[in-house]
């Protein structure tokens, strides 16, 4: 054979193992959130920091229904893998990690964070990577839908109640105790507790009650007792408190001290065992606040789910693990009717769910991608939660 045929024929050879090669590797080339006969899903919670309980319990609930499935054989045959990292309950830290779990590590989709601030951090990034995310317990409006334009975050969902819904049924609840007149107390740096306050106001005022206050207040205080000083002077019948449960345990247990005796109504962000802690159990009567569910509940699901997570993890779950749990078990239904771990499947599956038999109550998913559902009155006595009432969907 001449010298030239030679490397004719060699480069035809060369040519063809490298189209094989090529070819071997489009077939071996993963699509998102699939790695061989794993599904990756993320988990973006507050592991340190101010709200730690509530990451921990959420990312808890959120592995006990994962192993759950996993032990039945998985979805369609696939085991979940959970990709996890702490946000350390900072806002640019949640950005940073999701920017993470689906750049680097491509997950299909996203369950967390927990709070509102650091949720409304991603939502962005969300849309733009084309990637679910599923907030168990993000209440503000602001996290599903843009205020500015109106527009639906296409990839945000959430398994919680919104923020208007809760301040207007802690609105009426103290309405409905006889309350005249109120005072506001909000964390001056939190989205969450500052919305949380005006719909409070908004639906107190409209029901013939007064404000007589507002204050706000720095949650990494230690002492309140000259914002307190200022509340006893008003006299007020109830005190709205919508924050997380460090500073509400610190701000009841001055106030008690103080002689304030006044009601207090507050939010789902005092569903903490720290609460008691802080606070101190004497200091938690005549103690109400807004939730999603209660341990309580006789309700055989929510038993059920207490009994699962006691045995793993020796403790009772909070609300915010009960939502984390079901934002678990609503990815999973989405994967499993989209029949594919896809983003743009889930997503699209997720859009449609109606009628999900939550542990936190059924509910329908609506047009701006958050939950029709019921919300409970918690009364504290002695520190203990008791189921005072339910109010409707709204």
């Amino acid at each position: 054979m001449g010298k030239s045929k030679w490397l004719k024929g060699l480069g035809v050879v060369l040519s063809l193992a490298l189209l094989a090669g090529c070819s071997g590797q489009s077939k071996e080339a993963k699509a998102p959130g699939q790695a061989g006969d794993e599904i990756l899903i993320g988990a973006n919670f507050e592991l340190s920091g101010d709200v730690a309980t509530y990451g921990t319990s959420s990312l808890n609930s959120a592995m006990l229904y994962f192993d759950e499935v996993n032990a039945k054989g998985g979805i369609n045959g696939k085991k979940i893998k959970i990709v996890k990292y702490d946000n350390k309950s900072d806002k640019a830290e949640s950005l940073s990690v999701v920017t993470r779990l689906v750049t680097q590590d491509k997950v299909s989709a996203v369950i967390g964070p927990v709070t509102s601030g650091n949720t409304l951090s991603v939502v962005t990034f969300a849309d733009d990577k084309k990637v679910p995310v599923i907030t168990p317990t993000a209440t503000n409006p602001d996290v599903t839908v843009d205020p500015k334009t109106g527009k639906v975050h296409d990839y945000v969902f959430r398994t919680c109640f919104l923020d208007s819904f809760q301040g207007k049924a802690a609105a009426e609840f103290a309405l409905k105790k006889g309350a005249k007149n109120a005072v506001v107390l909000v964390s001056q740096a939190d989205e969450y507790s500052k919305g949380l306050g005006k719909f409070f106001k908004e639906t107190f005022t409209a029901g013939g009650g007064t404000i007589a206050g507002e204050e706000a207040f720095d949650k990494n205080d230690n002492d309140y007792l000259a914002i307190l000083t200022k509340v006893k002077g008003k006299n007020p019948d109830v005190i709205y408190l919508p924050a997380y449960y460090e500073a509400v345990g610190k701000i009841v247990k001055q106030a008690r001290g103080l002689g304030i005796t006044a009601t207090f109504v507050g939010s789902d962000g005092w569903d903490s065992p720290k609460l008691t802690e802080v606070a101190g159990k004497d200091n938690l009567n005549n103690c109400f606040f807004t939730n999603h569910y209660t341990p309580e509940d006789p309700d055989p699901a929510v038993q059920a789910f207490v009994k699962a997570y006691k045995e793993k993890y020796g403790q009772v779950p909070d609300a915010l693990g009960a939502l984390a749990y079901d934002g678990a078990r609503l990815l999973v239904d989405a994967i499993e009717r989209a029949g594919s771990a896809e983003p743009q499947k889930i997503k699209e599956a997720l859009a449609a769910t109606k009628d999900f038999p939550a542990v936190t109550g059924k509910f329908t998913l609506n047009e701006n991608h958050d939950p029709v559902k019921d919300i409970v009155i918690v009364e504290l006595k002695d520190g203990l939660q008791t189921v005072h009432s339910k109010l409707k969907a709204q």
